[in-house]
């Protein structure tokens, strides 16, 4: 069964959080680049969770603002 990514936006750090699961103090993270931090599963790598730094300034850009990280996803079944 896939996680369900929630979306959470902390107006007063003005950060987006992106999860799969809840943060966990094991985690290890890492900076891809332009403020954005990956939270990662420290057994297998995966990326549980990502955080978009300064998210309300990247809105009032013009730019297109891409996260460095791929996906795949699907809808998730209702019975989750």
């Amino acid at each position: 069964m896939q996680a369900k990514l929630a979306f959470q936006y902390d107006r007063e750090g003005d950060i987006l959080y992106i999860n799969k699961r809840p943060p966990y103090p094991e985690q290890e993270s890492e900076e891809l680049g332009d403020e954005v931090i990956a939270r990662m599963n420290p057994k297998t790598g995966e990326i549980e969770n990502v955080e978009v730094l300064f998210f309300s300034t990247r809105l009032l850009r013009s730019d297109l603002f891409e996260l460095p990280v791929t996906a795949d996803p699907r809808l998730a079944s209702k019975s989750e």
